[in-house]
């Protein structure tokens, strides 16, 4: 891609992303995502209602009335996007591909971690680790992931998404926040999702599109497998294999939300064909 395409395609995103961020998704990010712990602030004198277990005694002793400690909350953190780069990323048949979708979500979240001063790192895998670009600050560092997102080559096509979080878990050492956002079509995953959820606070953005969980009605079409090549035929007019595939579609959405669920992991549903608007705030509010 030349330069000049790659610097407007990275300015429409961080026009649309940071509006958003700064429009709707600062706040509830906020409030979603509460930082490491409570800091001592100051003292203060008692007030009814107050809990008592915040008195300082020695400040009480010494002014004869009592005080009581306050503590502000610890908000810098550590935020990392585990960005599924994969071939199937490459598919989508509404408004956009999967992996623009991923772009848009990413760079949202990332315009929101750094307006709460987070730190925010980027982790792209495929059945490998492709990429690292480690947690820091500022608006040229978030340039760089956008512009990362849009032209960055894997070198790899399947996913194993079980070898993304085993790096988390091994290069971020403190709690972070951690976004795996995937289509989430890998071989089992879930030891390591819980082992990974216990140290860091995982959440799962699933994106999908409409033509995976549907077949339309186009009489005998062929479909190749991005990750692994494979080609088939499959006749689309046959009301047995729509129904077949919308089955095992939704059999594997029930699987997900059951995984996510034993393992205590925060997600959303996020489709190609629809604003992600909705599903993020939704996803905030939950939390």
């Amino acid at each position: 891609m030349e330069t000049s395409e790659l610097l407007k395609k990275v300015r429409k995103v961080e026009i649309k992303t940071r509006g958003l961020s700064n429009q709707l998704f600062s706040g509830e990010y906020h409030t979603a995502f509460k930082g490491k712990g409570m800091t001592f602030s100051e003292v203060r004198e008692y007030q009814p209602g107050d809990d008592i277990r915040s008195i300082d005694w020695n400040v009480t002793a010494r002014f004869n009335s009592p005080f009581v400690k306050v503590f502000e909350e610890e908000r810098e953190m550590t935020v990392m996007l585990l960005v599924d780069v994969s071939a199937s990323g490459e598919f989508g048949t509404q408004k956009q591909l999967k992996q623009e979708l991923i772009t848009e979500l990413c760079a949202v979240l990332a315009f929101s971690a750094i307006q709460n001063n987070d730190k925010i790192g980027v982790i792209f895998f495929t059945d490998k680790i492709e990429k690292f670009i480690p947690p820091k600050k500022g608006k040229t560092h978030i340039l760089r992931i956008i512009r990362d997102l849009i032209e960055f080559k894997p070198e790899h096509k399947k996913t194993d998404i079980k070898q993304a979080l085993k790096y988390l878990t091994n290069v971020i050492k403190k709690r972070s926040i951690a976004f795996v956002i995937s289509d989430f079509m890998a071989p089992d995953f879930i030891d390591a999702l819980k082992i990974a959820n216990k140290k860091h606070d995982i959440v799962a953005l699933r994106i999908y599109d409409k033509r995976e969980q549907q077949l339309p009605n186009m009489g005998l079409i062929k479909f190749v497998d991005a990750e692994t090549g494979i080609l088939k035929w499959i006749d689309t007019s046959d009301k047995n294999v729509r129904i077949h595939f919308a089955a095992a579609s939704k059999k594997h959405e029930t699987f997900l939300k059951e995984i996510f669920s034993k393992s205590g992991v925060d997600s959303a549903n996020i489709n190609t064909s629809e604003s992600y608007i909705k599903p993020l705030m939704n996803l905030f509010k939950r939390r």
